[in-house]
């Protein structure tokens, strides 16, 4: 006869006979479960002590199909306590709208040994479900049950993690949305601080929430970024809100592109082809290159000019395309200027039969001329641009920022595709 495991109440302890165990939830609703491994002042001694699902595995414990294992005989000794977390995919609701969930420890061959069915949730959207805790040379497992109405900055910030507040908005302080099969990483998140990674993450998510309703997910293509420096960006070059844009547009790259690199172009009246951007070098790199005047890197400014000309800037971009059939974005940012209609006209007839897509994005209450009309341009093979313009990009939340640039994207893929503009 299989002997039940025992039930905890709240607050409630119980011994560990065996050193490996493992830690699951079962919901009604869907959930992500991590871990904090703290010391006994309750922190974390640094961001290697949180795990989660972008970063599987610390001494000791491995993130697993949803499962926590714990080999406690591998836990460093600085460590008191592991912690348990359960959090709600979805983060605009609360545990309070499900019945309870239940946090299950078992043994190494999968017996369970202790049940606890966590009662008495409302508003909470994280909780910590329970934790393995030393006592003496063996450990114990406590019944938790705390919750955190404020989500995931509430907890995090608990346990000792400093939150950086002006690189994360709103929306990173809320759990993670449902997880995707196709959210790509890169070698080199690796190397960010833990606050980075989670809005990081939460934008890649976002990114591909937004290809797998289009029906573009798995898509690989070269992804190019095309800045204007003229002198009419001077604020927004000062206030950081290109610097901004570069961090955002770093998910997209990472979802599609093959080495998950942005190519970046400055333009002026000429322009200026930069070092691609890598997920881990993002902030050096706008430190060295994001300016208006001077010479950076080698890079005379004064020679890219302080007014607009697109014309030389997308004549390379094209002239990179060639003998190729592979898709590319160009994601254009400019704050207007575009005064060469008749040329623009011309060229954006011929640039459709190369594989690219441009998506042009107006940044400011301005006159973006020509861009207003691309979506009637006739004459081409396939309609290979969109353009939408915002006052104040700062506002735009990612979701909605990842929706406008890629809504189009995927109509081309399939129309390139029929027209045999790609392979």
């Amino acid at each position: 006869m299989t002997e039940s495991p025992l039930m905890l109440a709240k607050g409630q302890n119980a011994e560990l006979a065996t050193a490996a165990v493992a830690i699951a939830v079962s919901a009604s609703a869907p959930v992500d479960i991590s871990a904090l491994l703290v010391t006994a002042a309750g922190k974390v001694r640094s961001d290697a002590d949180f795990v989660f699902y972008n970063q599987p595995a610390a001494a000791g414990v491995h993130l697993s199909a949803g499962t926590l294992r714990v080999d406690l005989s591998r836990v460093p000794a600085a460590i008191a306590q592991i912690r348990a977390v359960v959090t709600l995919d979805n983060p605009h609701v609360c545990f309070g709208a499900y019945s309870p969930p239940t946090a299950t420890l078992a043994d190494a061959d999968g017996k369970p040994l202790y049940n606890y069915r966590i009662d008495g949730l409302g508003r909470e959207s994280v909780i910590i479900a329970i934790e393995l805790y030393r006592r003496g040379s063996g450990w114990k497992v406590r019944a938790v049950g705390q919750g955190y109405a404020g989500g995931f900055a509430d907890l995090i910030t608990d346990h000792g993690v400093v939150v950086d507040q002006p690189t994360i908005d709103s929306a990173a302080a809320m759990p993670a949305p449902e997880p995707f099969e196709s959210v790509r990483s890169m070698p080199g998140e690796a190397k960010l601080s833990f606050e980075k990674r989670q809005v990081l993450d939460l934008r890649k998510r976002e990114v591909a929430k937004v290809l797998l309703t289009k029906g573009a997910q798995g898509v690989r293509a070269r992804v190019i970024l095309v800045i204007d420096k003229t002198g009419s960006m001077a604020g927004l070059y000062k206030r950081k809100v290109v610097h901004q844009v570069v961090e955002r547009m770093i998910p997209v790259a990472i979802q599609l592109d093959d080495n998950g690199a942005l190519e970046p172009f400055l333009y002026g009246q000429k322009f200026a082809k930069l070092p691609d951007i890598t997920v881990e070098d993002a902030e050096r790199w706008c430190a060295t290159f994001l300016h208006l005047n001077g010479v950076h890197a080698g890079i005379d400014y004064r020679h890219i000019g302080a007014v607009n000309d697109e014309i030389p800037i997308m004549q390379a971009i094209l002239g990179s395309l060639q003998n190729t059939g592979e898709p590319t974005l160009v994601l254009f940012f400019t704050d207007g200027g575009f005064s060469k209609r008749r040329e623009i006209t011309q060229l954006m007839r011929a640039a459709s039969r190369a594989p690219a897509f441009w998506q042009f994005i107006g940044l400011g209450p301005n006159n973006f001329g020509i861009l207003t009309k691309l979506d009637d341009l006739d004459g081409r093979a396939v309609d290979n641009a969109g353009f939408f313009a915002v006052r104040d990009i700062d506002q735009l939340s990612d979701a909605e920022l990842y929706r406008l640039l890629l809504s189009e994207f995927p109509s081309w893929l399939q129309a390139a595709r029929q027209a045999g503009v790609l392979r």
